[in-house]
């Protein structure tokens, strides 16, 4: 059993995912069964939690698609929840040193790799197996979302044991003294650029969290492996724009008195 993303980058193929946000079982199975190479679990700003999380992992591997989870810090314990109720990868906000790109890689690793303690709930479920070498197969994503991140690029991206550096565009905005999301800019066209070179430099894959298709469609081209197409919450804020706007487009004007 390899993690999702270890196959496709060998062979030249990017991994398409969603990000779940709402947290609701069904709708991350609907979001499952689209084709998406995974869906993601937001525990950082979205509404799922420690409560939530093995039947959210279970309603995605329903719908056909691989579970990840993005926990909401660089917290070993709840990393070990993630993978120990059966998410096939982690994502870890917020990193921004080699020492906490290594606690992300040691909490996906079994002693004497790493220190992920040895308690597979459901894991040794999903996976079939109760065989720690089968269990540790899973992605260890690193986001560098922040200055100390940038600073630290290097670092992160050659810690032994890393499977991808994942960029939030809000948070990286940000920490550029830019609006949220500015995909235009030119210190983030630089500054992304840099971070998928040195992903590619140290075999790494560069993953990147995009709004729609189109755009998705760009970091493609671009060779970023992971990449996240759109958030459910977005898409259907997005939708109901739309198809309101075509109601409403009908509906005749007020009459005056």
């Amino acid at each position: 059993m390899e993690h999702f993303l270890n196959e496709p980058w060998r062979a030249g193929q990017p991994a398409l995912g969603v990000w779940g946000s709402i947290g609701d079982s069904f709708l991350l199975e609907a979001l499952a069964a689209s084709g998406a190479d995974y869906v993601c679990v937001d525990m950082q700003h979205g509404t799922a939690h420690e409560g939530s999380l093995v039947g959210a992992i279970q309603a995605v591997t329903v719908g056909g698609s691989v579970p990840i989870v993005r926990v909401p810090e660089a917290n070993p314990a709840q990393i070990f929840k993630a993978l120990d109720a059966g998410a096939r990868g982690v994502v870890v906000p917020l990193v921004e040193s080699r020492a906490e790109a290594e606690r992300v890689v040691e909490a996906c690793h079994f002693p004497p790799a790493g220190q992920r303690s040895f308690g597979p709930f459901r894991a040794s479920i999903s996976a079939g197996t109760s065989d720690p070498r089968e269990l540790e197969k899973v992605a260890s994503i690193a986001m560098v979302e922040t200055r100390a991140g940038i600073d630290n690029l290097e670092d992160i991206v050659s810690t032994d044991g890393l499977t991808a550096v994942y960029v939030g565009p809000a948070d990286l905005s940000l920490a550029l003294g830019l609006d949220p999301g500015s995909f235009e800019a030119p210190a983030f066209v630089a500054v992304l650029e840099q971070i998928r070179s040195a992903c590619e430099k140290h075999g790494i894959v560069a993953g990147l969290h995009c709004y729609n298709g189109t755009m998705a469609a760009r970091y493609v081209e671009q060779g970023f492996g992971m990449v996240t197409v759109t958030v459910d919450m977005r898409l259907l804020r997005s939708a109901l724009a739309v198809e309101f706007g075509r109601a409403r487009a009908a509906v005749p004007p007020a009459r005056r008195s």
